[in-house]
Order: structure tokens, then sequence, then C-alpha cells
């Protein structure tokens, strides 16, 4: 090295001797810059739409500033490393890295699993009404009746093809161009999308993919993305499985556009939607937001799955033990337990005078709604009754009440399982079996018809505890092991009156629900109490916040305002089989429908507001069992209590009959009337009863004397057989007990 020239040297030695300027490490930034200019580059206005819309680009982390340090770190180190000797440094930092990254990264899937776990965006209320007609628009439609305001999940048609209120939007032209608009009326978190198709029994329209666009001022629209590309969501297969489709990331917007992409080949394009999405506060608003009023009562407010309903009902039953009394009526097809919680200052016993009271809920297994009431009802009567409330310390201790939640548990937790959107109109309305129990029960109404055309009744055939036909006791007859539960659960207590709740609609029926004419669909076929029935439905219907206000919208196509909301069930739609004929017919319960919500399954966002509409209308509506005339029919010389024993109103074709402790009450409206107590081997007696405006019931009792018959051979006293129609009865009952088919 000693001959070498120093000038050849230097150029050698210079990169070495000199500190590397900054200059040096400038050329990566520009590069680094860029690859982070797709998610910062629209700093603009505060709009946090284009924020959300446009950070799917960068397809490594969410934060656009990240990319911008990482590549930086990088090109600096690789380029010093050489010249200033830093891999020592370098290999130190990469020890730290790795400790750090070590001690994170057990913490993490600790925490990632319980973000499913919290609730997410509930619906914006499409399918529940909240969102009202005028916030939902449309690029065309092909007549009214398949206008924007039809485009609602599980929306229903009418009967007839071009029905003023069809099953649905459709599109008046079939191009890619084509949006159906929901306005939000404020800031909102948008999360996903439930699309069906067209409800029809005359045509198939279906959407078969669709983009999302948001705004806040529909003048600028801002696509979803998915990634670098505008995502298309895949919509759906057949026009009633709801799909839901997730947001590749929240998008804060005020509107929302459904765009559909393509359709069923064969048919339009025609959809019906829910969004789900989380209201913001509007900072440019001055004025307060409305709201509905949250409940004064602090209740489990919450879907209940089976479990859950059980822990729920051991819960009051703890907290409550001395009114309240929990059993089982029997089991469903796959074993779950029919449970019934009592209510009564005597659980357990019935006592004489006092009527016995029933809610059922639950028939179908996904109008869950009146399953979450009943629940809350447990819970209300309970914490209301130890604090004193007048109203329910007197409902308690004067009335006998059972609620039955779930009558259908295995179709419950199968549309449990799909949750409040995606069960769609009728997963989870059968039994597991595939049993209508509202169609299941004894056709008592035709037999009883067919007497009446042959002027057979009252004498030769009875118009009261008409026996089940001898067709329904056969072995292979269908009858739900649910069904059986619910008839011996009749025979057991003596139930005064009921209401079964559903849901799907905002009415309340009445017997009868099969049209008298066999082959009509409608028909108006009143029972000899009508004017009691009609008395009971508007008592509920009036008193429902939902069905009473104003501004409440038709939930599919029938317009049930002009009739109070009540309705005729078989002027609605025939039922035959029904639980309410069935009950009026073979025993002496007066019970009614009571459609609760346009929404089978409601949100568990919305139950709040459905326990404030519907609280009033179930504590008004168990206080209506007092209404009428009650007594006891007793032997007029052992002073014991006649069971069985008739009762009969002048002017009304329908009689009832007395419990075992020869106890009876008779619900009738305000009046003047003849009432006659009979029983076999009695004299009859009658008596005048009033019954006053005021819900109270009038006592009216008998004593009855025997009635002097030679050659009874029990007319010294002990117990008469009872009469035929009876012994008919209970003869079947035993044939329907036996041939029970094991779950």
């Amino acid at each position: 090295m000693a001959g070498v020239p120093l000038s050849l040297l230097l150029p050698l030695l210079l990169p070495l001797l000199l500190p590397v300027p900054p200059a040096r490490a400038a050329p990566p930034r520009p590069g680094a810059t860029a690859m982070g200019t797709p998610g910062g580059t629209a700093p603009g206005p505060p709009n946090s739409t284009a924020a959300a819309t446009a950070a799917p680009p960068n397809t490594a982390p969410s934060n656009p500033a990240a990319p911008e340090r990482l590549p930086e770190r990088g090109a600096g180190t690789t380029a010093a490393a050489p010249r200033r000797k830093l891999v020592r440094v370098k290999v130190v930092r990469k020890k730290v890295v790795k400790k750090k990254v070590l001690k994170k990264r057990p913490k993490a899937p600790a925490k990632e699993p319980a973000a499913p776990q919290e609730p997410s965006c509930p619906p914006l209320g499409l399918e529940s009404l909240r969102v009202q007609d005028s916030q939902l628009r449309a690029s065309s439609h092909k007549r009214y009746g398949l206008g924007a305001h039809r485009g609602r999940l599980n929306i229903q048609s009418g009967l007839y093809d071009g029905d003023f209120y069809d099953g649905g939007w459709c599109a008046g032209q079939e191009d890619a161009g084509q949006w159906l608009e929901v306005d939000a009326r404020g800031p909102t978190n948008f999360t996903g999308v439930i699309t069906q198709g067209l409800n029809s029994i005359w045509t198939y329209d279906w959407v078969t993919s669709y983009k999302v666009q948001v705004s806040n001022d529909t003048y600028t629209w801002h696509p979803c993305r998915n990634g670098t590309e505008e995502a298309v969501f895949p919509g759906n297969k057949d026009p009633e499985t709801p799909v839901l489709n997730l947001l590749p990331q929240p998008v804060v917007a005020r509107y929302l556009r459904i765009n559909p992409q393509s359709w069923f080949p064969n048919g339009t394009i025609c959809l019906r939607a829910e969004v789900l999405g989380c209201p913001l506060p509007d900072p440019n608003n001055i004025y307060a937001q409305h709201r509905q009023p949250l409940p004064t009562s602090k209740l489990d407010f919450r879907h209940h799955n089976y479990k859950e309903m059980r822990k729920l009902m051991k819960r009051v039953s703890d907290e409550c033990p001395d009114i309240t009394r929990v059993y089982s009526i029997g089991k469903s097809y796959l074993g779950l337990k029919m449970y019934v919680m009592e209510i009564s200052d005597n659980p357990g016993q019935h006592e004489v005078g006092e009527p016995e009271f029933r809610y059922v809920a639950g028939m179908h297994g996904n109008e869950v709604l009146g399953r979450e009431l009943l629940l809350n009802l447990m819970e209300y009567l309970c914490r209301e009754f130890r604090a004193g409330n007048p109203r329910v310390v007197q409902l308690v201790t004067e009335t006998r009440i059972h609620l039955l939640p779930s009558m259908n548990p295995d179709g419950y937790e199968t549309a449990y399982k799909l949750g409040s959107e995606l069960s769609g109109w009728a997963m989870g309305r059968w039994t597991y079996e595939g049993i209508d129990l509202n169609h299941n029960f004894a056709d008592l109404n035709t037999a009883l018809w067919d007497a009446e055309d042959n002027d057979l009744v009252p004498h030769d055939f009875p118009n009261h505890y008409i026996p089940i036909p001898e067709y329904y006791t056969f072995a292979n007859a269908t009858v739900a092991p649910e069904t059986r539960a619910v008839i011996d659960w009749m025979q057991r207590y003596p139930f005064v009156l009921s209401a079964n709740l559903h849901g799907g609609e905002l009415v309340v029926t009445y017997p009868f629900d099969m049209t008298r004419t066999y082959w009509k669909a409608q028909e108006l076929t009143p029972t000899a109490d009508d004017g009691v029935f009609r008395w009971l439905a508007t008592v509920y219907a009036t008193s429902n916040l939902a069905m009473a206000s104003e501004e409440r919208r038709l939930c599919h196509y029938d317009d049930f305002t002009r009739f109070g909301n009540i309705i005729n069930g078989a002027n609605w739609h025939t039922v035959p089989g029904s639980m309410n004929d069935f009950s009026y017919l073979h025993t002496n319960c007066f019970e009614i429908t009571v459609e609760l919500s346009c929404d089978k399954f409601p949100h568990a966002s919305e139950l709040p507001a459905e326990w404030e509409n519907n609280r009033e209308s179930l504590l008004l509506y168990m206080e209506q069992v007092h209404r009428g005339i009650k007594g006891v029919v007793r032997d007029g010389d052992t002073e014991e209590g006649i069971a069985n024993a008739i009762i009969s109103v002048d002017g009304i074709n329908h009689d009832i009959r007395t419990a075992l402790d020869g106890d009876y009450w008779r619900l009738l409206n305000p009046g003047e009337y003849e009432v006659t107590a009979r029983a076999e081997g009695y004299e009859a007696a009658t008596q005048p009863c009033r019954v006053p405006f005021e819900n109270v019931p009038t006592p009216c009792s008998f004593r009855l004397h025997r009635a002097p018959r030679p050659g009874n051979p029990r007319q010294g006293g002990g117990r008469l057989p009872p009469d035929p129609p009876l012994r008919l009865q209970r003869q079947r009952l035993r044939r329907l007990r036996a041939h029970r088919r094991a779950p």
C-alpha cells in the first residue's frame, strides 16, 4: 500500500471519513409519502363519510399515518448501516421489538373474541315502522303499490296481483342505475344491509347483487369500497330468505342507497330491505333529537332463550316466593318443558270466588314479543306488589294469574338462533314436527253449526263444553304434544278469561276464527257473546299506545283503524282449529288474540318501547275478568258446592259450568239479566242479576234442591252421575291422553 499514490486512495477513503449527509436518506421519502396518499389525500372538509369510504384502499393497517413511518425507518437504517457500523444498534432494536411483541401478543386474542359479544348497531326500523314513508325514496317504481314505502323487510302483499299495497319495492326500469334510498334523519353509523325479494304469490323477483352508496346531502354520493374497488354485495337467492351483508367498514352518513346490479333473470328489480345503523349526535342541530321516552320500570329488556327464560322465572320466584309458583304443563316434541308462572296471594290453591286468568304467548315460535312481554310482566307484578302498588296488590289478591310465555319452545329456539332480523317471516313459526299450533285444536265449530241447522241446540246438543270429536282421539291423529299439554291445562284450571299473544300485525281479533261457510276465506262469524268479545277486544286496543296512535300506518295491507283496531277473526281470515274457538266451545274461558307488533321479532333495543306500548293494556285486560256476575251454586240441604252445574243467561245461547267447588264466573256487559242454574238431579232456579258499569262483579249465587223424582236411588243424598254430554266429553279426553305420543 506504500507505493499506491494518495490520489488513488482519496476516492476510496473519502466516503469513510466524511459523515453521511441528510440528502442521502431523502430519495425513499417520496416513495413513502406516495404510499400514504390514498388514505390521507382527502383532508378537505371534515366529512366522516369520505374518510370512512376512502380508508379501505390501504390494505395494510387502518391508520393512514402508519405506512408513512414504517418505510422511512427501513430506508434510513439500510443506507447507514455499512458506513456508520450501526449493525449492533440494529440488533438491539430488533431485540427490543421482539420483546414488546411477545409481551403484547398473548393479550390480543383475549380482547378479540369479546368484540362480537358487544351489541351491534340495531336496525333503523323499516320493518317496525319507526322509519316513516317520507324517509324512503327510489329512483323509480312500477306503480304506487310497489313504491319505495313498500321496500320494508318482511312486508306482506295482498292476495291479488296489482294490489294497491304490494309486497316490496320494484323499480320502473331495468338497469344498474336504479336505487332505493333511506334517510336516517341524522348522522348515523351504518354497519350493514339486509335484503329480501318481492313477497308475491304470482311472480318471482329478487336482486342478486347490489352496491351501497352513502351521502350527507344527497348530491355527493360515496360508494362503499372493499379495498381499492367498489364493493358489490351478494344478494338473494329466493324471495323470502333474508340476507345480511355487513359493510367492510362502518360508514357515518345520513343517507344510504341500495343500488341493484343484477337480478333474477326471469324477474325484475324488486327488493325489501332493512338497514343497520347507530344514530349519532348531530353537532349541527341545536334542537334535541326526538327520542322515545325510557320506561320507568327497570326490567330485563332483552331476548331470552330457553335457559335464560328459566333463570328469569326462577329469579322472580325467589324474589317473591309468597305470591309466585313455577310449574310445567308438559313438554315439547324435543323435550323442552312448557313452564307457567302463577301469581296469586295463595299460589297453588284455587280460592272459591276468585277467578282464574291466563296469558299465552309463543304459539308461533318466531312471534317473540309476547314472550318477552310476559317475562317483563312477571318482574313488574312481583316488584310492584312488594312496593305496595295498590292496583297490583288488588289484582294479585283477587285474581289467580297464570302466564305461559312459550307455548312453542322448539320453534322459538329455531328463530332465536337466526336472530331478530334473519329469521324471516316464517322460520320458527311451526313446531319441530312442522305443525301450526293455531290450526291444531279440535274443530268444534262444525259440529255446533250442524246441530244448530237441525234445531238440536241446546236440548239435544250442547251449546258449551262440546266434546272432542272421536277422530281427534285416534292414535294416528296429528295432534302435537304442545297442543295436548294445553288441552290438559285447560281441564285442570277453571279459566275465565285469556288472551293469546301473537305478532306480525297491530290488531285484536275475537271469535269465531273460523268462517261458518266452509268455502269462504272471509266471513263475519260472531259468537253468542259477540258483545262481550267486542268489549274485551276494545279494552286492549284502545289502551295500547301503538294501536291508539293517530300517526300509525298500515303494517302490511289491511287498514284495521277503520274498525277501531279490532276485528272478528273469521272476517279477517278463516282459521279452523284455533285455540280461541276451542277454548270458548270446550271450556268456560273467553279468549281473544292480540297481534302486538308489525315486527314479529323486534330487535332488543325496541323492547323497552314495546313494554310501554302494552303495559297498561296487559293490566287493564286482566282486570276485565271481574266484569259480569259470579257466585256459588250450592246444595240446598248440605250447603256443599255443586260441580258442573249449568249457568244459563236468558237471550244468550251459550252456557257455562261451575267449577269443582261450585263457584262460577260469567262475563257479561252492563245490563239486567235473567240467570238460571240447573244441575243433574236438582230443580232449576232462576233469579235476576244486574251488572253495573263499574268493573265489579255482581254476586249471583244459587241454592238448588233435589228434584223429587220417584225411583231415584240417590234421592236421599250422595253424588249424582254427570249428564250425558259431560260423560262423553270426559270419555274423549281420556282417549286423547291415552294416545299421547312420547317425544
